[in-house]
């Protein structure tokens, strides 16, 4: 990964609350698990949305920069969350509220 990126995908995460890297937009979620991550943070304030299919460098940049291997990929407060699946997690525990909001977990 270049530094350019590198330090793009920084200031991306730093500057909003919400940042999801997904296939597709907000408007055009183009795979059903970017589409239900987008679906599960929308309640929880704006969401700044990075079209990994718009360039090839960013789709394998976000994966080498977190060390994770799927899209879409969630960071929330500029920490990394993971993917739908743990977003669904946790959701379904109602700790994304928390989460979102900056509380940390009791457990």
């Amino acid at each position: 990964m270049t530094p350019e990126l590198k330090a793009r995908f920084d200031e991306e995460i730093r500057s909003h609350k919400i940042v999801l890297f997904m296939k597709g937009n907000a408007l055009f979620p183009q795979c059903g698990f970017s589409a239900r991550a987008l679906q599960l943070l929308q309640p929880h304030g704006q969401v700044h949305t990075v079209d990994v299919l718009a360039d090839p460098e960013v789709r394998q940049g976000i994966k080498d920069y977190t060390n994770w291997p799927t899209i879409p990929q969630i960071f929330i407060n500029g920490e990394f969350v993971g993917g739908s699946d743990i977003l669904m997690e946790l959701a379904d525990r109602g700790e994304l509220a928390d989460l979102v909001a900056g509380k940390k977990s009791e457990s």
